[in-house]
């Protein structure tokens, strides 16, 4: 009977899992903030209503748009890190490993963006 071997070794196999399961709960944190995000004006319109004071729904309210926005691509990042596990899992068998740091590039430079947006929304809305 004839044994397969994967070239690459046990450790390096568990460490690729380890990593899809951090991108996943990355992912999983973008979705919520996106969630949270989408949620925040209902919650405080149910403040103030709690509070007794009349809630005026702004004519710019971004959001929804940015929450929807950070659950798709917290998704987005479920599939891609998906995709990148597999890439590395037939590297690893094939005994090359090409690194690449296409995705992070991508999730750094869009939770920059994001956050220089958040902070010119607040900084308007105050």
């Amino acid at each position: 009977m004839a044994e397969t071997r994967q070239k690459g070794s046990a450790s390096d196999h568990l460490a690729n899992e380890r990593t899809l399961l951090a991108w996943t709960r990355t992912s999983i944190g973008i979705m919520a903030f996106g969630f949270v995000v989408v949620k925040f004006s209902l919650f405080v319109k149910q403040l103030s209503l709690a509070l007794g004071k009349e809630y005026i729904i702004p004519s710019r309210g971004y959001s929804a748009i940015a929450g929807i926005l950070l659950v798709a691509v917290g998704a987005s990042t479920t599939v891609f890190s998906y995709i990148r596990y597999k890439r590395t899992e037939k590297q690893l068998t094939e005994g090359v490993y090409n690194h690449s740091s296409l995705l992070i590039t991508l999730l750094t430079a869009f939770i920059f963006l994001v956050s220089m947006l958040l902070i010119v929304y607040l900084v308007e809305s105050a």
